[in-house]
C-alpha cells in the first residue's frame, strides 16, 4: 500500500502488541503449562477487525527490534492490515501480555509493559499527515494518552483531523497505565474536544464524563461536542445518541470463552457499519453480535468474524 491511504479506509493508532493466552481454562498462571501467541492490542485488534469485513486498513504504532516484533509486522500484513507506519523501536522490546481465563466473566490481565512499550514512544513527527486526513475513519484510544511523547503525538493526530470525517475515541481506560485517574479525566476532555464518535463502556465513561447511567454519560458526551456516543453495558446490551436518535440494543447470548477481545471486535464491526452508511439501529445490532462471536472464541485478532458469519448470527437471532 501506498504511504497516502485512499478512501474508504479505517486508520487506527496505539497499542500493539503479543497476547500469550493460556491453552487451559479455569487455572491460575502457575498452574498453565502451553499458552497460544497471537497478535494483540486494541488499537491493532479494531484495524484487524476492519480489515477482516473487506475495508483497507492501516495501523500507526511500533514494535521492538525484536522476534515478537517481527511476528507483529508479518502478522499484521497476513491479516490485511498495512505495517506501513509501524516503527521499529531500538530502545524499547515488544510487550506481551498474559491472561487467564475463568469463563464467564473474569479474565484478569497481565501486561508486561516495563520500562515503557515502544507504542508509547510514537512522537508526532512519525505521522503521515496525508494519511490521518484522508482515512474515512481515524481511531484512537485513551491509552495512548497515558504517557509522553505519545500523547502528543495523539494530540496532533486528532488536530490534523480538525473534527473533520468520523474521528473515534475509545475510551478504552486501563488503571495499570496511569498514575492518577484524574490525570486521565483530564487528558480525554482534551481529547474530546477533537473527536466525532466516542465508544466506552460504563466504567470508561465515569472517567471521561463522571457518568455511569448510560444515558446521561452519553448525552455529557454529546455535551462535549461529540455526535455520536456509544456506552456498552455488558449484558444489558449497548446504548447510542446522537443529538436526534437514540438507540438501544439488547446482548447477544452466547457461551463465553475469553471476553477479551469482544470490545475489540465491537469497534471494527462499528467501523465496518458506519463506512457501510447503515441505520444506527442496524450498526449497533451487527457489532454486538460481532462482540459475542469474539467472545465465544479464546483468541482476539484472529478470531474476528465475517461479514457472513456476523449476518448469519443476525438472521438467526431474528
Amino acid at each position: 500500500m501506498s504511504g497516502k491511504l485512499g478512501h474508504d479506509e479505517v486508520l487506527t493508532m496505539g497499542r500493539l502488541g503479543v497476547d500469550l493466552y493460556p491453552l487451559q481454562s479455569e487455572l491460575g498462571l502457575e498452574d498453565v503449562t502451553s499458552f497460544g501467541k497471537f497478535l494483540g492490542g486494541s488499537a491493532a485488534n479494531v484495524a484487524v477487525a476492519a480489515a477482516r469485513y473487506g475495508h483497507r486498513s492501516g495501523l500507526i504504532s511500533r514494535v521492538g527490534d525484536d522476534p515478537f516484533g517481527r511476528y507483529l509486522l508479518r502478522e499484521l500484513a497476513r491479516l490485511g492490515v498495512d505495517p506501513e507506519f509501524v516503527g521499529v523501536d531500538q530502545q524499547y522490546k515488544t510487550p506481551i501480555t498474559f491472561c487467564e481465563i475463568f469463563p464467564p466473566d473474569d479474565f484478569p490481565l497481565y501486561f508486561y509493559r516495563e520500562p515503557k512499550a515502544p507504542d508509547l514512544e510514537l512522537r508526532a513527527d512519525d505521522l503521515n499527515a496525508d494519511a490521518v486526513r484522508d482515512a474515512r475513519i481515524f481511531w484512537a484510544t485513551v491509552t495512548g494518552l497515558s504517557a509522553e511523547p505519545s500523547r502528543s503525538a495523539h494530540v496532533a493526530a486528532l488536530e490534523l483531523r480538525g473534527r473533520s470525517g468520523m474521528t473515534v475515541l475509545d475510551l478504552d481506560y486501563r488503571p495499570m497505565f496511569w498514575a492518577d485517574p484524574t490525570e486521565a479525566t483530564l487528558q480525554v476532555a482534551r481529547a474530546l474536544e477533537h473527536v466525532t464518535i466516542a465508544v466506552g463502556n460504563r466504567e470508561e465513561c465515569e472517567v471521561a464524563v463522571g457518568e455511569t447511567d448510560p444515558l446521561r454519560a452519553a448525552d455529557a458526551l454529546l455535551e462535549r461536542g461529540v455526535e455520536l456516543a456509544i456506552v456498552k453495558q455488558g449484558p444489558k446490551g449497548v446504548l447510542a445518541k446522537t443529538r436526534d436518535e437514540m438507540v438501544e440494543v439488547p446482548p447477544h447470548a452466547v457461551e463465553v470463552v475469553n471476553g477479551l477481545g469482544a470490545g475489540d471486535a465491537f469497534g471494527g464491526a462499528l467501523c465496518h457499519g458506519l463506512l457501510a452508511g447503515h441505520g444506527l439501529e442496524r450498526v449497533l445490532r451487527f457489532a454486538n453480535v460481532a462482540g459475542a462471536i469474539v467472545a465465544s472464541r479464546l483468541e482476539c485478532s484472529t478470531a474476528m468474524p465475517t461479514t457472513a458469519e456476523v449476518d448469519e448470527l443476525i438472521a438467526k437471532a431474528g
